[in-house]
């Protein structure tokens, strides 16, 4: 085989379920390199899995008063975060549901 044909649709929705940005990238893509690209307009706090980890993505982010919130890795030191934080990632299933959605339209 050693072929692949797909792609990623990384998307940014607000707090009401509303895309706020998405960039279609091919499905060999890192999922990080998208990312400076999707919040260049915004600021605040986005939240993101853990797959999103990464010092120079951080550093790209924090020139734009960008503070990407995750979780962290079974084998990265933890680090304090306040409740509400938490229960932000915990209702990171949503964009699953959005990108349900938007595919069955």
């Amino acid at each position: 085989m050693g072929w692949f044909y797909g792609f990623k649709l990384p998307l940014l929705i607000n707090h009401e379920g509303e895309i706020i940005s998405l960039k279609i990238t091919p499905g060999n893509t890192n999922d990080r390199t998208p990312i400076p690209e999707l919040c260049k307009n915004i600021y605040g706090k986005p939240y993101a899995d853990k797959g999103y980890i990464g010092k120079k993505l951080n550093e790209k982010l924090a020139a734009h008063d960008v503070d990407l919130v995750t979780t962290v890795r079974k084998n990265m030191r933890a680090k304090a975060m306040s409740v509400f934080y938490r229960a932000m990632l915990s209702k990171r299933y949503i964009i699953e549901t959005i990108n349900l959605k938007t595919l069955h339209k």
